[in-house]
């Protein structure tokens, strides 16, 4: 279907003076500290002074190309709203005479559109060399605002950020307006979940304004259109918004990377490598091999084809009818968990008959994309009461040190079994805090071994970061009115920081052999949908099992109804959102996990009594798109 546009129209108009703000900076009420070792470089982030240009001649609108995203079949996957703070809604409606993807703003702030470039053109990405798409905005008032912002590219082999095209519609006869932009020089790299973030960075005096994105072209070099798979989703590209999902595995620290461990088969079909001595090393008691990889059936395990007690597979489960244990998978299908301890019940105790190599295989096709070791960690989360640190948006370079002051809120925050949370991405993966002024000394917390001094390491995933109250007082001192005012955070990369809450630390639990519920319902707020049980599911359902939930919802809560147990419908996980004050379930707003004893709680300990149907409620909308039966580690 053709799509009808505005016609572009040359327009002289006196240029205004814009200062474009770093994507996702904010500012800032501290000064960045100095570390005290004179080996470290501590470099600040340099805000550019805002430039005046002179008036000009707008220059012609740039040549149309074919569109390789037109939104016209509705689809949108390919895109996300980032987690720099902007709570926009995405959705595919008219304007301008065709079909655009809106972001609707929902607190008139800053906006930071995803899009995944390389789940759109696959392959084809490496041969991209700029981008084209048209940019409008409209107000919630009904008037019209100048507004601007950029367009980042995620690029190469680390995603990388790379502040790219300046974009602004200043004229209302000129929205929506068509930008052109040359990628990176690094270039787009195929496989790596490279991406681009659209923003709009304006002060429109609180003015919320959508903002609306149509007709997408990737082009060649020879300014030919690439196809695109507008059917693709953005997934969880490393260093963006919530990273991996972890649902169902454990916190790893310490990791050590095997190497060159990217591997792909067929069925049934096994490939690998030899094992490195520092990935040897690191497998102890307590450790966990974990694999990013994606197959047919979403099942991996691991093959030591070389052991002194014959070629064996680890965590396969009953795939091949041995009914041996299974690895830790999470709900996504994509991450896997094989721990040391399933490895020595088949290999034996002594690592050092377990052969030298180490192979992967599966059920169906699959590949395998990194392989890594490291310790086992408690997979926390903040399951309620959550304080949010006001305006902690703050970026800086390799073992350069930022924060602010903490309010009275995060100090009374920070008690014993309390977490702090912090989201963050890095050039590393790695992010710590800093108590810059603790009647200790100026202390790192959480930092490992990354500055020599072996001291214990936050549990974070290159996404989310978790530091206790614990780790916080082993270092700064038992009294926290001895831990100074303020709160930094660094890294021994370039790092940013989207955000920090502290609240009660809870422990997702690492799950295994699911027996998948056949959940996809949603519902309003207090409404409830669900399943019957099957035979199956009942007869899973025992002391020491999970239910694992995957899920959104309005406000990131959720729990189960059991309605037709005989102590009457009930309840379980729900906390206090209806006044109840039981239990809360743990979530975080994509897993949500309820412990078989916390139905025996509200149910009582029979569970022939508990009835046959289990359903889901939240106190605003939501929705299930898997809940499974699962047994705990």
């Amino acid at each position: 279907m053709k799509k009808i546009k505005r016609g572009a129209a040359v327009l002289i108009a006196s240029a205004m003076a814009l200062s474009l703000a770093a994507c996702g900076n904010s500012d800032k009420d501290d000064k960045t500290t100095e570390a005290p070792k004179a080996t470290e470089k501590a470099s600040n982030a340099t805000t550019s002074a805002p430039t005046t240009e002179k008036a000009t001649e707008a220059p012609a609108a740039p040549a149309k190309a074919d569109p390789s995203v037109n939104f016209e079949d509705g689809n949108f996957a390919f895109s996300v709203v980032s987690t720099k703070g902007d709570k926009s809604n995405l959705s595919v409606t008219d304007f301008a005479g065709s079909k655009a993807l809106k972001a609707e703003n929902t607190e008139g702030k800053n906006m930071f559109i995803a899009i995944n470039v390389d789940a759109l053109l696959g392959e084809n990405v490496a041969n991209l060399a700029s981008i084209q798409m048209d940019i409008g905005t409209e107000s919630a008032d009904g008037q019209f605002y100048a507004s601007s912002g950029n367009i980042y590219s995620y690029v190469g082999e680390d995603n990388h950020e790379v502040k790219g095209k300046a974009w602004s519609v200043y004229l209302e006869n000129a929205n929506p307006k068509t930008v052109t932009f040359d990628v990176s020089d690094a270039g787009f790299v195929a496989g790596k979940t490279n991406y681009i973030i659209l923003s709009k960075e304006t002060d429109n005096a609180g003015a919320a304004q959508n903002l609306y994105i149509d007709n997408i072209a990737f082009l060649d070099a020879s300014g030919a259109t690439l196809a695109a798979d507008s059917a693709a989703e953005f997934g969880s590209p490393v260093g963006f918004g919530g990273g991996i999902d972890r649902s169902n595995l454990s916190g790893l620290i310490n990791p050590v990377n095997f190497d060159g461990f990217a591997v792909k088969e067929g069925a049934w079909a096994q490939n690998g490598l030899e094992i490195p001595q520092n990935v040897l090393d690191a497998l102890v008691p307590g450790s966990a091999v974990e694999i990013s990889y994606k197959s047919e059936t979403g099942k991996i395990w691991i093959v030591m084809p070389d052991s002194a007690a014959g070629w064996m597979r680890v965590g396969v489960g009953d795939a091949d009818g041995s009914g041996q244990q299974y690895a830790y998978i999470n709900n996504s299908g994509n991450t896997a968990q094989i721990t040391y301890e399933q490895l020595a019940a088949v290999l034996g105790e002594d690592k050092s008959t377990w052969g030298a190599r180490m192979q992967c295989e599966s059920d169906g096709a699959w590949e395998v994309t990194s392989v890594k070791v490291g310790t086992v960690a408690p997979s926390y989360t903040i399951a309620k009461g959550a304080v949010e640190f006001p305006d902690f948006a703050i970026k800086g370079g390799a073992w350069a040190q930022d924060g602010k002051e903490m309010p009275q809120e995060i100090i009374d925050a920070l008690q014993p079994g309390s977490v702090v949370e912090i989201s963050y991405k890095s050039d590393t993966g790695n992010i710590w805090l800093v108590m810059p002024d603790a009647a200790a000394g100026w202390m790192r917390v959480g930092v490992g071994m990354a500055d020599g001094s072996g001291q214990g390491f936050a549990v974070q995933d290159g996404s989310k970061a978790y530091i206790t109250y614990e780790t916080i007082a082993q270092i700064c001192g038992e009294d926290k009115s001895t831990w100074g005012a303020r709160m930094q955070c660094e890294s021994d990369g370039n790092w940013e920081v989207t955000g920090i809450r502290v609240g009660a630390a809870s422990e997702f639990k690492a799950v295994n052999n699911k027996v998948d519920l056949g959940a996809a319902v949603k519902g309003g707020g207090w409404a409830q949908d669900g399943v019957e049980l099957s035979p199956e599911a009942i007869e899973a359902l025992q002391p020491g099992t999970v239910i694992s939930i995957s899920y959104k919802s309005d406000n990131g809560e959720l729990w189960i109804v059991m309605p037709d147990a005989a102590a009457g419908w009930s309840r379980v996980g729900v906390g206090d959102w209806d006044g109840s004050g039981v239990t809360y379930a743990l979530y975080d707003g994509n897993t949500c996990q309820i412990s078989y004893e916390m139905i025996a709680q509200v149910c009582g300990e029979d569970k022939s009594t508990w009835g046959n149907r289990i359903q889901f409620e939240a106190s605003g909308n939501w929705e299930v798109t898997s809940a499974a039966i699962c047994n705990v580690k």
